[in-house]
């Protein structure tokens, strides 16, 4: 079963802005298009950036305006376990995207020493390196395969493992499982850090958002402590760059939840994101 993002909308969006949106034609060049086992691929160019995409959904890509260059802004939360230990060495990343991520995390991690990548869709990586200047380095391990399956028998652990698994409809719901949340934490270790994306209602506590609060129950037999980030920063570059619109818009958004066994707190030294071109703690005050 697939957890569709635009079920889970508590409130009804802005007429107005809405129309605007649905009036709104963005141009695009398609650079490559193939039809894989799994997915529509295409890569695009517009005005805004390029872009992968699987069917109709952007996937991952790079915004190239004025005011904004880099990645999808929502995938900068995934950066913001450096600034929770900065001395993470094994990470374990599943969903691939672009692969700007990866490149990231080496620049940051200055004691990194292994990345694990696993994505389900074999044309990922050279996409990656032909047309998002994606670098692959010896530190990197890709692996062609389902997440749970490699989850189920590696016998790797990490300090960091990241999840972002949406594909052109939702999220496989296998991705919610306790059996699945009991897997990360087997493959976490002690104090890691574990990043999943889940879309939620902006309204994230309301109790008619059963999907999250249920979700939440979950994790809270597995982790002792969930930070929430709600997206709001990453909605508004998203709505602007896309749409000139400086509100957000739709109810749904990305909830990316951070659990640990640990309680960490945020450093303050932002200094290694500023060649990255990212404004962290704007992402942080994010935190709900």
């Amino acid at each position: 079963m697939t957890i569709i993002p635009e079920d889970l909308s508590i409130h009804t969006p802005n007429k107005k802005l809405l129309n605007k949106i649905n009036s709104t034609k963005i141009t695009e060049k398609i650079l490559f298009k193939k039809q894989s086992d799994f997915h529509t691929i295409s890569v695009v160019q517009n005005k805004i950036g390029r872009f992968l995409k699987y069917k109709d959904t952007y996937q991952a890509g790079y915004i190239d305006l004025d005011y904004y260059r880099g990645n999808l802004p929502y995938i900068n939360y995934f950066l913001i376990p450096y600034l929770m230990n900065k001395n993470i060495k094994d990470i374990l990343l599943v969903g691939f995207g672009s692969g700007i991520i990866v490149n990231q995390y080496e620049k940051i991690f200055l004691k990194l020493k292994r990345i694990d990548i696993v994505d389900i869709e074999e044309n990922i990586f050279p996409i990656a390196e032909k047309y998002f200047d994606f670098k692959i380095s010896d530190k990197m391990n890709f692996y062609l395969q389902d997440a749970l399956i490699y989850l189920k028998t590696t016998k790797k652990k990490y300090d960091l493992i990241v999840v972002d698994v949406a594909d052109d409809v939702g999220i496989d719901e296998r991705f919610c499982s306790i059996e699945y949340l009991s897997l990360v934490k087997e493959k976490l270790k002690k104090g890691g850090i574990f990043v999943s994306n889940m879309p939620s209602s902006r309204d994230i506590f309301n109790k008619k958002n059963k999907f999250v609060l249920n979700l939440l129950e979950k994790y809270k037999q597995n982790f002792d402590y969930i930070k929430l980030f709600n997206g709001s920063t990453s909605n508004k570059i998203y709505y602007k760059a896309f749409f000139n619109i400086e509100d957000e818009v739709y109810d749904v958004t990305n909830l990316v939840m951070i659990s640990s066994d640990k309680d960490y707190s945020f450093s303050s030294d932002y200094s290694s994101f500023e060649n990255l071109n990212i404004k962290i703690q704007d992402y942080l005050a994010d935190l709900v």
